[in-house]
């Protein structure tokens, strides 16, 4: 059995334009929404990526009618649902592949009463409990049961009733789960400690378009009115802010010239100004980012002259799946950095593969890595690697993409759920990168 990899040779530095796809966090939420309405719904920017085609074939499964306008435009009508399906292997076996499978719950639950769903998967990079979920559902007025030897969970609410809910965790997933269940369910329910990243108010934005009733957009309490039924729409997903910011450590890494156009980086949070504490030339050109090539850049240190920390937090702190990418430039970097990543305990197990590359790193804990920047006197040196999840994966072909002679990166099905063509793209602004067969 043949699988891929990516061969790429180094050292090269890089010019030209890119355009950031539709955001893959965002587009696994759209997607999942098309449930709770009988008419049809038309998504644009919808990025062709395994984790996304994955989703939109769970709802051909499910009988969604799904007719694809362009490469990234498809049109959905959910009028006819067999529910039944979700018992079914090839539903277990195909919702098990990706997370973003779970909020699949939420939109089945408020339409329909009931729902299944196996343990999802998606990246390894420690506990992802479902806690938050079930306790929202709960609320509202579901029973759920948890099968251990079939790995799945059940959902039943023979009346769904709005609630106060507090949840014990800023969860990204579970306040768009949450939020789709209420919109359709009678009363007003109270989302308190509610996520408020960029994808969520994109959700809301769609749902209120349908017809939905909804406070608070933007912020950590939302209120939700629910209605009887909502209507079709038409959404377009957002620019990915995550391969946004994996392109500026791109052009960084290979002190490249890079404009990423379409970005709109007033929609970006503190992205840039994190990149900005890493030395980096920044410019905002209109809604493009341009960044100028950069021989050397040095790290900030605090006011007090005490080693830079950069760590994640939910928005409108810095993303968590950004700080593998902050990781990756520092080592290049003139100075040192604390990279704290608080919210997962596995994200920087990668960091094994860099030293192997040659960076200087010291793991502290499953949470914390010291970097100590080569100030670009000794380039990384190209090595066989293999891509633990979606960022880390990015993290090693940019360091791939920046190191002297050949790497090979195995496992790029990883990458691949996460970033359409990366190696066409790269290879039009000049990256000598190509993908290969293994036997």
């Amino acid at each position: 059995m043949s699988y891929q990899a990516f061969e790429v040779q180094g050292g090269t530095s890089l010019k030209g334009t890119i355009v950031p796809q539709g955001a893959k966090n965002e587009a696994l939420q759209i997607l999942c929404a098309v449930l709770l309405t009988e008419e049809e719904v038309v998504i644009s920017n919808v990025p062709d990526i395994l984790d996304v085609n994955k989703l939109i074939g769970l709802l051909r499964g499910l009988g969604v009618i799904v007719n694809k306008i362009d490469d990234h435009t498809y049109a959905f009508k959910a009028s006819e649902i067999d529910i039944e399906y979700t018992k079914t292997q090839k539903y277990h076996r195909d919702a098990s592949k990706i997370r973003g499978s779970v909020m699949l719950m939420g939109p089945m639950l408020a339409r329909f009463g009931k729902a299944f769903l196996p343990k999802p998967g998606g990246d390894k990079i420690g506990r992802r409990r479902m806690d938050t979920h079930f306790t929202g559902f709960e609320k509202l007025g579901a029973r759920f049961e948890y099968d251990p030897s079939e790995k799945s969970y059940y959902l039943d609410a023979s009346k769904l009733q709005g609630s106060e809910i507090l949840m014990d965790e800023i969860s990204v997933t579970g306040t768009a789960n949450i939020l789709m269940a209420a919109a359709r369910c009678p009363g007003k329910t109270t989302i308190y400690n509610a996520a408020c990243e960029p994808y969520i108010q994109q959700l809301c934005k769609m749902l209120i378009s349908m017809g939905a009733k909804i406070e608070g957009v933007g912020s950590n309490l939302l209120r939700v009115t629910g209605v009887d039924r909502l209507s079709g729409t038409q959404h377009r997903i957002s620019p990915d802010m995550i391969e946004i910011g994996s392109f500026i450590g791109l052009a960084a890494m290979t002190a490249s010239e890079i404009t990423i156009k379409d970005a709109f980086p007033e929609n970006l949070g503190i992205i840039i100004p994190t990149f900005e504490k890493l030395g980096l030339t920044i410019e905002q050109r209109g809604n493009d980012i341009y960044i100028p090539p950069q021989k050397n850049y040095e790290i900030k240190t605090f006011i007090d002259g005490s080693i830079m920390t950069i760590y994640d937090s939910p928005w409108p702190g810095f993303t968590p799946d950004l700080m593998s990418i902050i990781l990756v430039v520092a080592t290049q970097a003139k100075g040192s950095l604390l990279v704290h990543q608080k919210m997962f305990e596995s994200r920087l197990f990668f960091v094994d593969k860099l030293i192997d590359m040659g960076a200087q790193i010291i793991l502290c804990d499953p949470h914390r890595a010291t970097v100590i920047g080569l100030e670009r006197k000794y380039p990384l040196r190209g090595i066989e690697m293999s891509s633990p999840d979606i960022r880390a994966g990015v993290a090693l072909l940019i360091a791939a993409l920046s190191a002297k002679g050949k790497s090979l990166i195995y496992n790029i099905n990883q990458i691949d759920r996460g970033y359409q063509n990366i190696d066409g793209r790269l290879q039009a602004l000049g990256a000598r990168i190509k993908r290969i067969n293994i036997d």
